[in-house]
């Protein structure tokens, strides 16, 4: 079932259209190079600069995510923009404590799937990894043009990645054409926070902390400049469900975390 991923989606975002990069307005194309940069600057610090931004909240937020889809036994998932692999273990931990209480062996899977090589090698890498060589797949592909058959998968997550997407269209129609009829989608994303007070207060904290902490932790200020601006620049949550009904999702809900720093948007593949 599986390919290896070809870049043909860069040609075919070849157009006049800008999207944008953080602050700055782009052509799709040159978004998608520069977000491999981004990515491939910071992969070897992202687990730790997670850790700081968030103060470890971001462990929560994706432990609820998980508890939301109900992973089972024998469910493959597709972790979009997975990165180091957080979402795809947390999937099949939870698989198998359900098929223990059901006294079903049926063993769940997942691929873990992202743009970046060097984010898929740092995630390889990690010592919480090795148990898992035989139920985790790690795949090089892109959102836009996701390489695996249509109707493959149960469940797809993609946690802090659909910002840096240069067609979110295209990617949700990806995801609906990849999932199974009644799959379920789960894209956990920095958002805004539901006081405009706290937001106001948020925000200091991201422009003035954040690149600081990326430039002193992971060398590279200016990729956590851009990750600020990215949230930023991400639609609101009822913006952002508009666009997973208008993609073809069912029954979109939203769950705001933290007061809106981060939002589930949860939908169904009918």
């Amino acid at each position: 079932m599986l390919q290896l991923w070809s870049p043909r989606m860069t040609d075919d975002l070849k157009t006049d259209k800008t999207v944008s990069f953080g602050f700055e307005e782009v052509s799709p194309e040159e978004k998608v190079s520069r977000v491999k940069g981004v990515f491939a600057s910071v992969a070897s610090r992202y687990d730790v600069m997670n850790d700081l931004m968030s103060a470890g909240v971001h462990r929560l937020w994706k432990h609820d995510t998980i508890a939301k889809l109900n992973p089972q036994p024998g469910e493959k998932l597709l972790d979009v923009a997975g990165g180091t692999g957080d979402l795809a273990k947390a999937f099949v931990d939870r698989a198998d404590k359900a098929g223990r209480r059901r006294q079903n062996d049926a063993q769940a899977s997942a691929i873990v799937c992202d743009i970046n090589e060097a984010m898929l090698n740092a995630g390889r890498a990690r010592r919480d990894m090795a148990a898992y060589h035989d139920r985790l797949d790690w795949v090089c592909g892109d959102a836009q043009a996701l390489p695996f058959e249509a109707r493959s998968f149960d469940a797809l997550t993609i946690a802090f990645g659909i910002r840096n997407v240069a067609d979110r269209a295209a990617a949700l129609s990806e995801f609906r054409r990849v999932l199974k009829p009644g799959g379920r989608l789960a894209v956990l994303e920095f958002s805004h926070m539901t006081a405009p007070s706290l937001q106001k207060m948020y925000d200091a904290y991201s422009f003035s902390v954040i690149p600081k902490l990326g430039e002193v932790v992971a060398s590279d200020r200016e990729s956590y400049q851009y990750l600020v601006e990215s949230i930023r620049r991400f639609p609101k949550q009822e913006e952002f469900r508009k666009e997973l009904d208008t993609a073809g999702f069912s029954a979109v809900s939203v769950t705001n975390f933290s007061g809106g720093i981060a939002a589930l948007h949860y939908g169904w593949a009918v």
